[in-house]
């Protein structure tokens, strides 16, 4: 049983599960593990794994169009390395730095392998879920797509500076609180843009009709030796943490306006189905 399947299977016990986050009393708080063998690769720095950690946890309150509060993160490793910590600890304030976040602290434990749990906590009273998009919205994504994709080929290459420096990915916390009087639905694209879309589709109860060109990122076309690998690594790897959102055709300039990053519409929310240039997109991405 994959995270999906065991999600489905805890629906009726956790009815307010759903979305990036979730909502109480007008805080939004997440939570996300990761762990060395799957999602840091051999030539990580310990600093970009406390930066990327807690961004992926800042990433969930930026898809709930919320303002960042603080973070914090469980520390798991066979020993405790002070270099490698303090490391750790620089990345994590950084990137809540970079959001106007607090990192405060955590918790450390003996364990076999790496491991990082993060919490994050954020504010919005009225934050969006995955569950508004209706027919005729515009689908919109900001950034980029394939980053990661890209930093894992550099790592397999031994381009370890170039590769960190992908993996230390800007969560889109003020991008989401910008959309917030504009997007009718949203969530960020850890899984990739195919699951994501298929995501939205069954939250809001719609359809998707998406079409080239997308915003593949430069390094992938860089890297990318065909048009099939190249959509393979923009479209359904994942872990890229940009935001998807649906909004009103009508607010686009203004949205795009007011985004500080680029926001490209990539199409329409329809009735049913999830389609690129009119095929049907499968339902594939990220699996944990």
């Amino acid at each position: 049983m994959d995270e999906r399947a065991a999600l489905a299977d805890l629906a009726d016990r956790l009815p307010d599960a759903g979305d990036d986050c979730a909502v109480v009393d007008g805080q939004v708080i997440t939570t996300d593990m990761l762990h060395e063998r799957t999602d840091f690769p051999a030539g990580t720095t310990r600093y970009t794994a406390g930066w990327r950690a807690v961004a992926a946890s800042l990433s969930d309150v930026a898809a709930m169009g919320a303002n960042a509060t603080a973070a914090v993160a469980a520390y798991g490793a066979p020993s405790f390395e002070p270099d490698e910590l303090a490391a750790f600890v620089d990345g994590a304030q950084d990137v809540c730095h970079a959001v106007g976040a607090e990192y405060v602290g955590g918790d450390l434990d003996n364990h076999d392998e790496f491991t990082v749990a993060t919490t994050a906590i954020g504010a919005a009273a009225d934050p969006i879920r995955r569950s508004g998009a209706s027919p005729g919205d515009a689908v919109c994504v900001t950034g980029t797509l394939g980053r990661s994709a890209a930093a894992l080929e550099l790592f397999d290459r031994g381009d370890t500076d170039r590769a960190n420096g992908l993996f230390q990915f800007d969560p889109r916390v003020r991008a989401g609180v910008a959309l917030r009087p504009h997007a009718t639905a949203m969530m960020d694209s850890s899984d990739g843009l195919a699951r994501s879309l298929h995501q939205l589709a069954e939250a809001s109860g719609c359809g998707f009709a998406v079409e080239e060109p997308l915003p593949i990122d430069a390094q992938v076309d860089a890297l990318a030796e065909t048009e099939q690998e190249r959509r393979e690594l923009g479209v359904f790897f994942g872990e890229d943490f940009e935001l998807v959102c649906t909004l009103p055709e009508s607010d686009v300039p203004e949205a795009r306006d007011a985004v500080p990053c680029p926001l490209q519409r990539i199409g329409t929310v329809t009735e049913r189905g999830v389609t690129l240039d009119g095929e049907t997109l499968p339902d594939r991405g990220y699996s944990h």
